[in-house]
């Protein structure tokens, strides 16, 4: 079966990575697949091939940064996922930079892992 529902996880330190994927998985029982990127440019890869309806993006990544990354997604006319940023950098030039390139939300590390699979529950309609 085609997963209707796909999360895009990226961040260039592979224990995020593992975390927010543990903390999504059970999301798998509803058909959701979860995708996962350690750097820029292969976010745009999987963002613009698998086209997920959500991506947690972490803004300090290396190749192309989340910033730039949603800047490029944001502006495109075929495709306009809902970006999480999920960063260190919690000052609030951040978040206007962030919100500047089209970011929906921006939290900061250390996060919750609850909240963020019950957003992703909500963003996915499920």
């Amino acid at each position: 079966m085609e997963p209707t529902k796909r999360i895009l996880v990226v961040d260039d330190e592979a224990f995020i990575r593992v975390l927010l994927f543990q903390t999504l998985e059970e999301l798998g029982d509803q058909g959701v697949e979860i995708l996962t990127a350690t750097n820029g440019e292969e976010a745009m890869e999987l963002a613009l091939r698998y086209r997920p309806q959500l991506i947690f993006l972490d803004v300090m990544l290396p190749r192309l940064s989340g910033l730039e990354v949603c800047r490029q997604l944001k502006s495109r006319d075929d495709y306009h996922p809902y970006i999480i940023f999920l960063t260190a950098k919690g000052s609030s030039v951040d978040r206007q930079s962030a919100s500047a390139v089209g970011g929906d939300e921006y939290i900061t590390k250390p996060f919750d892992p609850d909240y963020l699979l019950s957003r992703a529950e909500t963003l996915l309609g499920l």
